[in-house]
């Protein structure tokens, strides 16, 4: 799971990858803070690369699977980078409401957009993609 990988490497618990046609076209994992940027969440990194790789901004048809429910913003940069669907493996509600800058519901915000994205939650990896996070937590 990438998101094992971003705690290696001194991140927040969450890593991404984004599929196109059966193959991966984009990973990426949240190490903003070994960067100062509060942008590079794995979802994001995953997404550059994905644009980067394809070379468009397009990424319709594509997929987005990530460890944790997405935020705002990351659920904002799949709207417009056009990625119809999104596989998450740990909901908002099993990870403290403070990972994720507040409460919110972002099924309600999706419901809003012009263009809604597909949101799968993948439970069979949320108690996986939750001890990630506890172990994250444990070193800090």
């Amino acid at each position: 799971m990438k998101a094992r990988e971003s705690v290696a490497q001194g991140g927040f618990p969450v890593g991404a990858i984004v599929v196109r046609n059966g193959e991966v076209v984009g990973e990426g994992i949240s190490v903003g803070n070994k960067l100062n940027d509060p942008t590079s969440h794995g979802e994001m990194a995953s997404i550059r690369a994905a644009c980067k790789n394809l070379k468009t901004s397009d990424l319709s048809g594509s997929v987005l699977y990530a460890s944790m429910q997405p935020c705002l913003m990351c659920l904002g940069a799949s709207m417009w980078s056009t990625i119809s669907k999104i596989v998450f493996a740990c909901s908002k509600e099993k990870v403290s409401a403070e990972y994720y800058g507040g409460h919110y519901q972002p099924s309600a915000i999706n419901s809003e957009l012009t263009r809604p994205i597909e949101l799968v939650h993948f439970a069979e990896l949320e108690d996986e993609s939750l001890a990630i996070v506890r172990e994250w937590e444990k070193s800090l």
